[in-house]
């Protein structure tokens, strides 16, 4: 059997393979923040195809961390019945399914997608770049309703069935911004050294893990550097990461950028693998490596080499919602097929 399709174990979640839908914003929720129709389609289409886990979009913990009005959310117990429907589905069709729980910080409804009713707010008053709204500093004093936003979207979450939540630290929004030295400047707790800018972020894994139930796993996602100098860099997120470890985090999510305009370079096949890899064997935690991640052979070596112990695919699924079909085939695994879709295994 390829590595890519050995079983793995998250707590009490049984994955049937490796391979994981990595979370991608749809924008097509209504402005009440639903999983709507499209959205059970869209998810439950890769589960048949094989995917061991769903990672779904970022899901907002507060409407006014939304990145678009089209974004989906758990900020309200209305937005709990359609989701739990779609984990009831994704989980006969034999995948494991989260959401990753997210703020988007001083990038939520920018002018650059139309400005929204609600101000922004981030760790510093600083825009993410020319066009986009200043956001309001958020005070020392308002930073628990916003950590506790996180555990009652989480506790949504778990009332929904979710499997697991995954914390989005990544990818410059709310708590990206507090990580990164580049958009924090705060002088309080939460800012200055790489320990008070971590505050926010476990201060969120706790009391996400004081409502998630025990035997479930919980995700982080982080950017492992900002591909900028002077901004967060790999050796930081390894730190961060061992930090997650001990506060309870079981799988760190490897990503990067989104916290400037300025755009990774290089880019290639595989090219955050490497982020995954020196998290896992640094901070002593499992990881997921992402970024044009495309062949079957490819993503069976990162399993291994040890370099992650999950992939996540992003764009190939949304080109071929089968590929683990395919990709069993391709590598000799023996997997059990659909039995709707028997007749065209090969």
């Amino acid at each position: 059997m390829p590595d890519l399709f050995a079983p793995f174990s998250l707590r009490s979640v049984e994955l049937r393979n490796r391979i994981a839908m990595s979370p991608m914003c749809m924008y097509s929720a209504g402005t009440d923040g639903r999983v709507t129709d499209w959205h059970t389609a869209h998810y439950l289409s890769r589960a048949v195809g094989g995917v061991a886990m769903i990672v779904m979009e970022a899901t907002a913990v507060e409407a006014r961390g939304r990145i678009s009005a089209g974004d989906l959310g758990l900020w309200d117990d209305d937005q709990v019945g359609p989701l739990t429907n779609l984990v009831r589905q994704t989980h006969a069709a034999g995948a494991a399914i989260g959401v990753q729980l997210a703020h988007a910080g001083r990038k939520a409804w920018s002018s650059s997608k139309g400005v929204g009713p609600l101000a922004a707010v981030a760790p510093s008053a600083q825009a993410f770049a020319a066009g986009w709204q200043t956001p309001r500093e958020l005070a020392t004093e308002d930073v628990p309703a916003v950590v506790e936003a996180w555990a009652a979207a989480a506790a949504r979450a778990a009332a929904a069935g979710c499997d697991f939540v995954e914390i989005h630290g990544a990818h410059g929004y709310l708590v990206h911004e507090f990580l990164s030295p580049l958009s924090n400047h705060r002088t309080d707790g939460y800012g200055g050294s790489l320990s008070n800018r971590l505050r926010l972020l476990l201060e969120v894994v706790g009391a996400v893990r004081g409502v998630w139930p025990q035997e479930r796993p919980l995700l982080v996602r982080l950017s492992a550097t900002d591909w900028v100098e002077g901004g967060l860099a790999v050796a930081d997120t390894v730190e961060i990461a061992r930090h997650l470890g001990e506060a309870g985090v079981d799988l760190v999510d490897c990503s990067s950028g989104g916290n400037t305009p300025t755009p990774p370079r290089p880019i290639g096949p595989g090219y955050q693998i490497g982020f995954a890899a020196r998290v896992r064997e640094g901070a002593g935690v499992p990881t997921s490596a992402v970024g044009l991640i495309t062949s079957a052979q490819q993503a069976d070596t990162v399993i291994r080499t040890g370099q992650a112990d999950m992939v996540m695919l992003g764009r190939e699924l949304l080109r071929h919602p089968y590929w683990p079909l395919d990709a069993a085939s391709r590598l000799g695994a023996d997997i059990t097929w659909p039995v709707q879709y028997a007749r065209a295994r090969r």
